[in-house]
């Protein structure tokens, strides 16, 4: 079965099963003309995949499984220990915001600028030194200059096609042209705002679920 087929049936976008496929999650067959085949194995597969990442498994481990380096047993153990890690990272982060609240009163408000930032800096450094993990802001902070980025890059492309079907419909006021030739000069510019919009969809769409970036985290 082709990949749009196999998208349908797992849930998953083409661009998570490459993804898995350069990981080495993945082996498809080829047809004869060289295209990827994937067979119902490579469907039931995927979904194990699916089941493991909706848990966090990370894509490493799950390699490790597939490949018969670790037993289901051992990475679910392996994965819980991660998890008990997390857990403890979440209640310090839950610990260092209930600290802040509690500082506020009527006679105090909280406010950003009063917070001695380089010592909750340091603070926070020194329990990264420990072992604590805090958001990885270079991977959040990328998926929002990415998204920034796409969007510009659409806006400005359909605000010159839009110039463009202004431009000809301004010129067809003042030498009106035929309707079909006009429908036909003016189709290419509709279709390409049409086209981008879908495009950017699709690419902020992978932008917020790529597995790329979450599993560069693990």
């Amino acid at each position: 079965m082709k990949i749009k087929t196999v998208e349908e049936l797992v849930g998953i976008t083409k661009k998570n099963i490459r993804f898995y496929e350069e990981q080495g999650l993945l082996a498809p067959g080829r047809a004869e003309n060289g295209y990827r085949e994937y067979s119902g194995a490579d469907v039931r597969r995927l979904k194990q995949i699916k089941f493991l990442r909706k848990l966090y498994v990370p894509v490493e481990e799950i390699r490790e499984l597939f490949e018969g380096k670790i037993s289901l047993d051992g990475c679910l153990e392996k994965h819980l220990e991660g998890l008990d890690r997390r857990r403890l990272d979440l209640e310090e982060i839950k610990r260092i915001t209930e600290g802040l609240l509690a500082e506020h009163s009527p006679q105090h408000p909280l406010s950003i600028d009063s917070l001695d930032i380089d010592s909750r800096l340091e603070n926070i450094a020194r329990l990264e030194h420990e072992g604590r993990r805090f958001m990885n802001i270079d991977v959040n902070d990328v998926h929002r200059k990415k998204t920034f980025g796409a969007v510009t890059g659409a806006v400005i492309f359909i605000a010159l096609m839009a110039a463009v079907i202004a431009l000809v419909l301004w010129g067809n006021s003042q030498d009106p042209l035929p309707d079909i030739i006009l429908v036909t000069i003016l189709g290419f510019p509709a279709v390409a705002i049409v086209c981008v919009i879908m495009a950017l969809s699709q690419r902020v769409k992978e932008i917020k679920g790529g597995e790329e970036d979450e599993a560069a985290k693990y």
